[in-house]
């Protein structure tokens, strides 16, 4: 197996958190609803040219994701070299996605009901911001779940490419490596080298995306400021608030089960990370971010990469607590916005919807909202409603997107600890 080495500035999270801070004051500088330095046209068309390195950034990794994907699962699971590895560690895996993710969903509703933030949002921000919003659409379509489970199956490869189906290119790549694994080594060497050669290419990639990192982050930052302002923030900022006290709170556990679980020190867990976590801000997509997860885990973690390459595309595509936490979290502020009165069992039938709806959810910027106007529609919440909270989506966006990659590493390191107990 390749154990291609990424060479990185060891200054980038400095220089990355740099450009974050001069991209929130330039943008609280120009943004129409807050300093307002420049008419709102100028601002604006600012914001999309100071964004250009950003999406170039994110194009240079969104390019690689699907062949590094294919390449990382099919090498991972041929260097198990044993079927009843994969089984084992892969029950394992399931079972504590589900466990993490209950708890993560657990926290946003226990946070939600403890400050209660729809007590300070004011009736007339709510009119205002319901009057301007158009309602994002549902995601899912209404189907049975043997259609559901049809849906999972790769039928089509081009098609999950095109539609950029995580799930589906992940279950397709487990196969291959799968059906590598029951054939003959020289029947199988001649795509090993290639699957070896295409991460090697994508981590070429990712090093010279990496160099443009501290001025996408700027743009990003700055572009996404401008359009948000100070006063959106301020609107909902007690719901906000409570967001982020539960992402803390998650990855408060999630440094728990690094110590007890995975016997590592915490701090040293929270250091070896740090530039992954940023990259997650900054980049909102478990996806995009999906490359560095993995050098991350291989050369600051030193977890052996059959784990690595197995957990991390599969957590990227279904380990979503951080995007779960905020779901409920957000489905009970506008419940209490909106007076719609859930009772204990109603409560824990949304946590399941939850998780449900958590698991499989596309590995890009915005999407979660969509999911969120899915859940709202079977409790009873106008969907309209979910205009209070669009305008500073982004922002928490960006903090869940961390917790969900923080998640990944943490399972790849739990995993890890796991097999080295049993060798």
């Amino acid at each position: 197996m390749t154990n291609t080495t990424l060479h990185t500035d060891r200054n980038l999270w400095l220089k990355i958190l740099i450009g974050m801070g001069l991209g929130i004051g330039l943008g609280l500088l120009l943004s129409p609803t807050s300093i307002a330095l420049v008419d709102e046209y100028t601002a604006l068309e600012f914001g999309e040219w100071v964004a250009l390195p950003g999406i170039v950034f994110l194009g240079l990794l969104k390019m690689i994701v699907i062949p590094l994907i294919i390449c990382s699962i099919v090498l991972g699971v041929t260097a198990s070299g044993d079927l009843g590895f994969l089984k084992k560690t892969g029950f394992q895996l399931v079972i504590y996605f589900i466990i993490t993710t209950f708890i993560s969903i657990f926290i946003g509703v226990m946070v939600v009901q403890a400050i209660n933030p729809a007590q300070y949002i004011s009736n007339s921000f709510i009119e205002q911001t319901i009057a301007s919003t158009d309602a994002p659409s549902e995601i899912f379509d209404k189907l049975s779940i043997p259609q559901r489970v049809e849906n999972l199956l790769p039928v089509n490869f081009t098609e999950a490419s095109l539609e950029r189906n995580m799930l589906q290119i992940v279950i397709f790549s487990f196969f291959l490596g799968i059906i590598m694994l029951t054939l003959p080594k020289n029947r199988t060497k001649i795509f090993s080298d290639l699957c070896e050669f295409g991460q090697d290419a994508c981590m070429k990639v990712i090093e010279w995306a990496m160099k443009l990192a501290p001025y996408a982050v700027f743009g990003l930052i700055c572009n996404i400021t401008i359009q948000i302002g100070f006063d959106t923030i301020a609107g909902v900022g007690a719901y906000m608030l409570s967001v982020m006290i539960g992402l803390l709170a998650m990855f408060g556990v999630y440094l728990i089960i690094v110590s007890i679980i995975a016997k590592r020190n915490p701090f040293e867990f929270m250091r070896s990370i740090r530039n992954t976590q940023i990259f997650a801000f900054s980049t909102s997509s478990s996806a995009a971010t999906m490359p560095f997860t993995l050098k991350t885990a291989e050369e600051n973690l030193g977890i052996d990469p059959k784990i690595s390459r197995f957990v991390i595309p599969v957590g990227a595509t279904i380990n979503m607590d951080g995007t779960a936490l905020y779901q409920a979290a957000a489905a009970l502020f506008l419940c209490s916005l909106f007076g719609v009165d859930l009772s204990a069992g109603e409560i824990f039938l949304l946590m399941l919807t939850t998780v449900g709806a958590s698991i499989g959810t596309p590995a890009t910027p915005g999407v979660g909202i969509i999911v969120l106007a899915t859940i709202l529609s079977s409790i009873g919440v106008p969907p309209e409603g979910i205009g209070i909270i669009l305008g500073v989506d982004r922002i928490l966006d960006m903090c869940r997107t961390t917790l969900n990659v923080s998640g990944d590493l943490v399972a790849s390191t739990v995993m890890d600890r796991l097999a080295s107990k049993k060798a």
